[in-house]
């Protein structure tokens, strides 16, 4: 049989693009069946297999496996792990988590800790998606078949969040986790209090639990761009950790494995770095 091994990301129709980041395709044939992290990230996870079923062995927050023709997941702080038999193929959307009322008609709140096929959310349309991107011949075709799809959900609702909990997202992303709740109610006007309730309404995280999943996946990014010559110490005084064993206990929380066993475990199982680890 022959090898497959492909993985691109591609860009969404500029009007999603304040929501949605980046579409990834994945199709693998004909390797040897492996297991992979999905890490907590600032992305809730939408995907649409194309053939197999995503498999997972364990999923965030203690759930047990399952498989999946479709996926729905919302914010998480600890991995999931999924697993393949050398096959697998399908189209993920890193969707923000202010992105959920207009393009899943629900706050990214009640996503928190759920793992769903996207029928429980998005219904018969879920399904008519799987289809048109099965029928798709081409990559573009299938992340054009996605833009038609979720331009008419954005178009169906005007619903966005308060500025201020979409203020107070961009200031944890713009920071990398670094600011601190009390500076971040004072940047939104509002009391900490009021923050914490309306901001983990709408994003399913507390804007601490938020900020420390924002700082992980700056690190983990970091520490893939340093494979050669990782520097532990100075990855965690770049990415705000106290030092190297505050960096340590974190990755064993949201990545079940230390910084260099998760790199390698990447490396092994992909036969490269990967481009993302943002998958479930």
């Amino acid at each position: 049989m022959d090898v497959v091994d492909e993985y691109l990301h591609g860009v969404p129709a500029a009007p999603l693009q304040p929501y949605i980041p980046w579409y990834s395709g994945y199709q693998q044939r004909g390797l040897a069946p492996g297991e992979h992290r999905g890490l907590p990230s600032p992305w809730v996870t939408l995907i649409f297999t194309l053939d197999e079923p995503m498999v997972a062995a364990a999923l965030p927050e203690g759930a047990p496996g399952g498989s999946y023709d479709t996926y729905l997941g919302g914010l998480h702080r600890t991995p999931a792990l999924l697993v393949h038999n050398g096959a697998q193929s399908g189209v993920q959307i890193a969707l923000s988590p202010l992105g959920c009322r207009r393009l899943l008609g629900l706050p990214g709140g009640e996503l928190a800790g759920q793992n769903l096929s996207a029928e429980d959310v998005l219904g018969r349309r879920a399904r008519w998606v799987r289809e048109r991107l099965w029928a798709a011949t081409s990559w573009a075709g299938r992340f054009a078949v996605l833009d038609h799809f979720l331009l008419d959900r954005l178009a169906e609702r005007r619903a966005d969040p308060a500025n201020e909990v979409g203020r107070a997202w961009s200031l944890i992303l713009a920071s990398q986790g670094a600011i601190g709740v009390r500076d971040l109610a004072n940047e939104v006007g509002w009391s900490a209090r009021n923050l914490a309730y309306r901001f983990t309404t709408e994003i399913g995280l507390s804007p601490k639990a938020a900020g420390r999943v924002v700082r992980f996946d700056a690190a983990r990014r970091l520490l893939m761009n340093r494979a050669e010559a990782p520097g532990l110490a100075r990855l965690a005084a770049d990415c705000g950790y106290a030092d190297q064993a505050h960096l340590s206990r974190e990755f064993s929380e949201m990545a079940g494995l230390s910084p260099r066993r998760w790199l390698a475990a990447e490396v092994l199982a992909t036969g490269n770095l990967p481009i993302s680890s943002n998958q479930a």
